[in-house]
């Protein structure tokens, strides 16, 4: 297993350039997977979903807003375990908003200590530019108009494209490791001949660990999320502390950019909400701007025993 984990790991840093990204981040990576990593659909024997929203940088005017809703369950697939997904996002920066919208399926295979999942997703993207440009003086008192400049979209512009990515996603006992691409196929998305841009392939791998501690009821889960698109790279790295499987605490740590507080518990059986506050620690942070982040998830347990609660803060 160490050396399946190690070589997973080799390949994405020989493929790693140095801090950029079209993707959205986020806080509570550890909790919503699905959107960078289509192996993960079905891996409970639970029907999940996750409504979260994002508020970056607040006091910022046109400061990034985003709102997701994920679910997925657990199927059969010409007698093949397997697991489908769907994933809706929406983005919004400044004069630009961005929307996925995503279908994943996952191909389930049972390893002698873990269960891997082969993931698939093919969905759209939709991005539009609203075409209010402003350009303030400089210190020279220069002012350039943006409508001089035929690169820019004037008024409104919107396109659709085909996307599509790729996951491995591996689940132990106690842990779990995942590697992806979303962005597979780089689609352009052009507006004019002079205004065109594509998406970059995002490169993500991912981990995670339970640790039992001397009280039963207490579990330390570290985490981490390493992604980049050869251009750039960020490296969350998590820590949580849970109690009875019900409440959680914890911090993270984003390299260059914020620390975050984390908070959560599950209201009822496969209920849950959870909140995070992230402290900027970029130039921006002088500002005294930070990130609010929240969500609600539920789990259904498909298995016939009912009865049972389904709790697993990690895999929500």
């Amino acid at each position: 297993m160490r050396k399946i984990v190690s070589f997973l790991f080799f390949i994405f840093v020989f493929c790693l350039a140095a801090l950029g990204q079209q993707d959205p981040q986020y806080t509570n990576n550890m909790f919503y997977k699905l959107g960078v990593n289509p192996g993960i659909a079905g891996s409970q024997d639970a029907i999940r979903g996750i409504i979260l929203n994002r508020y970056q940088w607040t006091g910022f005017e046109g400061a990034p807003k985003t709102m997701v809703f994920s679910a997925d369950a657990p199927v059969m697939v010409f007698g093949a375990p397997s697991g489908i997904g769907l994933n809706m996002i929406n983005d919004k920066l400044g004069p630009e908003e961005n929307v996925w919208v995503n279908l994943n399926y996952a191909y389930k295979r049972s390893l002698r200590t873990a269960n891997l999942g082969i993931g698939l997703s093919l969905g759209v993207f939709n991005k539009s530019i609203k075409g209010e440009w402003e350009v303030p003086d400089d210190d020279l008192g220069i002012y350039i108009d943006p409508a001089s400049d035929p690169a820019i979209p004037q008024g409104e512009a919107s396109q659709v494209v085909l996307d599509a990515g790729l996951g491995l996603y591996l689940e132990g006992v106690n842990y779990y490791a995942g590697i992806s691409v979303t962005h597979l196929n780089q689609p352009a998305v052009k507006f004019s001949d002079l205004a065109t841009t594509y998406l970059a392939r995002h490169y993500y791998l991912t981990g995670g660990y339970n640790i039992k501690l001397p009280d039963p009821l207490i579990e330390l889960r570290p985490s981490f999320l390493l992604k980049s698109d050869l251009a750039g790279w960020q490296l969350d790295v998590n820590a949580n502390l849970v109690f009875n499987n019900r409440f959680w605490g914890g911090v993270s740590y984003r390299l260059q950019d914020a620390v975050s507080l984390l908070f959560g518990m599950e209201l009822i059986n496969g209920l849950s909400v959870g909140y995070s506050f992230d402290l900027t620690t970029s130039a921006i942070g002088r500002y005294g701007y930070g990130s609010h982040e929240v969500f609600l998830s539920y789990s259904l347990n498909v298995e016939k025993n009912r009865s049972r609660k389904y709790k697993s803060v990690r895999f929500l």
